[in-house]
């Protein structure tokens, strides 16, 4: 059984939940994102709350349960209050900035590297940090991936683009002979 698909999801003050058909619709102040529901389950709303359950006891179902209501929730939480990954970038002569939608990264390539942000994102820089934020929490998951991706931080000096908080395991570096024999 499903912990995470057994605990009904409070509907917060200000989001607005309907079910239409085999579609999950959500609306808040910050937007709206519609789910389609997955197979074998079955979304209900009782007393202000949004209640997944199972329409039988097959593997595939039960996981479609917890996967159903994890997504549920994340759209709740999406359309009242957003999400947000932070990446910071370190090394000497890295840098990022902001071109009108896009972001430009100088990482040490001879060129510097263009993203277009996805649809329902948005990137703001700040000094050596650049802020992704958004409704949907898998776009704003996969861009701040895609970002890192870019120039992963490397062991021995640190330098690359990681999340933050993030620790790098860091490597020794080469010791020098020594002349002793």
């Amino acid at each position: 059984m499903s912990k995470i698909g057994k605990r009904p999801i409070a509907i917060p003050e200000g989001v607005d939940v309907k079910v239409n058909g085999d579609v999950l619709n959500v609306k808040g102040k910050l937007g709206e994102l519609s789910l389609k529901i997955l197979d074998g389950t079955k979304v209900e709303i009782q007393d202000n709350k949004i209640v997944v359950s199972p329409l039988n006891e097959n593997k595939q179902t039960i996981a479609n349960w917890g996967t159903m209501a994890a997504l549920a929730n994340n759209a709740v939480i999406g359309v009242k209050d957003g999400f947000e990954k932070i990446l910071e970038i370190e090394g000497v002569g890295y840098r990022a900035a902001m071109e009108g939608n896009n972001l430009v990264l100088s990482i040490g390539f001879s060129h510097p590297v263009k993203m277009a942000p996805r649809e329902g994102v948005k990137i703001a820089v700040e000094k050596n940090t650049i802020k992704i934020s958004g409704i949907d929490r898998f776009l704003v998951g996969q861009m701040a991936a895609e970002i890192r991706a870019k120039k992963k931080p490397e062991p021995y000096k640190g330098k690359g683009i990681k999340y933050k908080g993030e620790v790098i395991r860091r490597k020794e570096g080469k010791k020098a002979a020594g002349a002793t024999k």
